[in-house]
């Protein structure tokens, strides 16, 4: 199990993220994708988990899984366990052992998971007081649950829903 640490925030992480976009692209060539940074590592000076998070968003969801097997030749491991919770998104993680480096987070392109996961980034990058005051809450859940990664996350829903609320948004994203 990955531990929960909440790093500062990494100069480097736009670098990773430009580089996995790019392995994306590649294995996505003939399918139209986007993929976006998105979670905390894609707001310049927010503290986070050092997991880079990619969001995918392609025409559906079938064009993903038609490159499972494509993305495990990169050390995705893909979780569909997750799916009885968010079943719109297929979620892969890298690599296959801990320490993960990269969550990617497969939707489709202008749902709602999509906007929402987008809105709250833009929020969070327009807003240094709200970034600083979600940073300093993800530190604090951190130190109280750094062996429950669930408990950490649903330590952070009340504030992504106001958060979203603020912005105008209508559903929460997995953050």
């Amino acid at each position: 199990m990955d531990p929960v640490i909440v790093v500062p925030y990494d100069t480097n992480w736009q670098e990773q993220f430009d580089r996995e976009r790019s392995l994306l692209h590649n294995v996505f060539r003939d399918i139209p994708v986007v993929v976006e940074h998105v979670g905390s590592t894609a707001v310049p000076g927010l503290a986070s988990k050092p997991i880079i998070d990619l969001m995918l968003g392609a025409r559906a969801l079938a064009d993903v899984e038609s490159r499972i097997e494509a993305l495990r030749a990169h050390h995705y491991e893909y979780v569909p366990a997750y799916e009885t919770q968010l079943p719109d998104r297929r979620y892969f993680r890298k690599p296959f052992s801990v320490p993960r480096t990269h969550h990617l987070h497969c939707v489709v392109f202008g749902s709602s998971f999509w906007r929402d996961d987008l809105l709250f980034r833009d929020y969070l990058r327009a807003n240094p007081g709200a970034a600083a005051e979600y940073a300093a809450l993800k530190r604090e859940l951190a130190s109280r649950h750094q062996l429950d990664r669930s408990a950490y996350v649903e330590g952070k829903t009340s504030f992504v829903q106001s958060i979203l609320a603020k912005a105008g948004a209508r559903s929460a994203p997995n953050v």
